[in-house]
């Protein structure tokens, strides 16, 4: 039976962030096992368990929220990253992994109960009406912002493109608040920023893997490439922290960026008819440059995929702490109107047989950040290792959570100071800020 859905490869990092990614996944027919006489006995028993709950509860009960409960239960007690998605939070789902959506281009956060601009988008409906970082918002569409949650106020921004909305700010140089009404637009999520380093270093941070993210890469490359021709360019330096996953298909695109050959990722599931490879194509966007490739405790599952590629195929040298160990792939299956089920169906593994699952990956070249007292003890990710019910890999020694700190002023980011001495050829650093990683043991290859 062939079956349309996603594979999901994003990592439960603090509020859960997940992208997904889209393909055609194919469920064995032959992998359907006839339930046995003891699962249907179960079954009637749930059955019996909710009519009492239906009939007998002190006040009537939700029936549908009973049902939901009941499917996510279920999914939840299998591993992390298995769960029942509503309808809603699968449209949200699709919005992130699409990349672009109805809104006005701000980026906000919450603060003190209000809703704050971090930045307005250029070139979107809030530059053009002149929203500046700082503003808070108190009202949308009349609507008082306080009491709401940061999902419900930006959910009330969204809509269809072209429709209005009202937005009161306060702005502290401003006596009275102001108030602005701005036609939505189409807004397409940047995943990739760039920039030089040093003079002659190109430096490309990918934030997900979301839809835009290869043509991201691809003109960032370019840019870089026309602004420092020829072997004014060094190198580049790939900064996956904090990139808690995305599209498959955009985590193999990025990795066969910078290959000419070779497998990037396999995946495999249940039974061996499942196993799908992945293999780049010829042709390398940067010629050959040399690459350092940044990760984190935060970077996993699609970060994972790639910073693995290169590393296996010694196309990059990998740098920065443990990666997250989100090594399992999830199908997205649409239910319907009624949401979507989501379910772990397999393990990824690397060019050379390796599953980063609950380990992670190990930089070729450790490099501890200076973390500030206050948030010492604070900056360490879980890690898949310490997700309660997360898959067990055999013969794999798990590793937990690295740091996954990245400080807000470039010049006292140690390990993007360290990539750039690399690629120059400089090598520098005191005992406890650089080291060589520990190799892990390899994984044996599966077949």
């Amino acid at each position: 039976m062939r079956k349309v859905s996603l594979v999901l490869f994003g990592a439960v990092l603090g509020a859960g962030t997940a992208t997904v990614a889209t393909q055609t996944h194919l469920l064995s027919s032959t992998s359907a096992v006839a339930a046995s006489a003891e699962t249907y006995r179960q079954l009637s028993l749930f059955g019996d368990v909710f009519e009492k709950i239906r009939t007998d509860y002190v006040e009537k009960p939700d029936e549908g929220k009973l049902i939901e409960a009941a499917v996510n239960g279920m999914l939840t007690s299998l591993d992390p990253h298995s769960s029942y998605m509503d309808a809603k939070s699968f449209r949200d789902m699709q919005v992130q992994t699409k990349g672009e959506f109805g809104g006005l281009g701000i980026e906000v956060t919450m603060e003190d109960g209000l809703i704050k601009v971090v930045t307005p988008i250029d070139d979107t409906p809030a530059a053009r009406a002149g929203l500046l970082a700082n503003d808070v918002i108190t009202q949308i569409d009349g609507d008082q912002v306080q009491g709401l949650s940061l999902n419900q106020a930006v959910d009330k921004m969204r809509g269809p493109v072209n429709s209005p909305v009202k937005l009161k700010i306060t702005r502290k140089e401003a006596k009275e608040p102001l108030e602005v009404t701005l036609n939505r637009d189409l807004i397409r999520i940047k995943p990739v920023r760039s920039r030089t380093e040093g003079g002659d270093i190109g430096y490309i941070r990918l934030t997900q893997f979301n839809e835009q993210t290869y043509d991201g890469l691809k003109a960032a490359v370019d840019k870089l490439s026309t602004e420092l021709p020829g072997d004014k360019l060094k190198g580049f330096v790939i900064d996956l922290r904090n990139n808690p996953g995305g599209l498959l298909d955009q985590a193999v695109m990025v990795s066969d960026a910078f290959l000419d050959r070779g497998e990037i990722v396999s995946t495999r599931g249940r039974n061996p008819d499942e196993t799908q490879r992945f293999s780049a194509k010829s042709g390398d966007l940067t010629k050959g440059k040399p690459i350092v490739v940044l990760v984190n405790g935060g970077s996993a599952s699609a970060s994972e995929i790639v910073a693995g590629a290169l590393q296996d195929h010694k196309r990059a040298t990998v740098l920065g702490t443990r990666s997250f160990g989100k090594g399992s792939v999830q199908s997205i299956i649409p239910l319907g109107g009624n949401g979507a089920l989501r379910l772990t169906t397999a393990r990824y593994y690397t060019p050379s047989g390796r599953s980063i699952q609950a380990k992670g990956i190990e930089p070729d070249q450790e490099v501890l950040q200076d973390v500030p007292d206050d948030l010492k003890g604070k900056d360490e990710t879980k890690g898949e290792a310490g997700l309660k019910g997360h898959l067990k890999q055999k013969d794999t020694e798990e590793r937990g959570g690295s740091s996954a700190y990245v400080p807000p002023d470039p010049a006292k980011d140690k390990q993007l100071i360290a990539a750039v001495d690399f690629l120059h050829g400089v090598q520098k650093g005191a005992a406890n800020t650089v080291k060589p990683a520990t190799p892990a043991p390899a994984a044996p290859t599966q077949n």
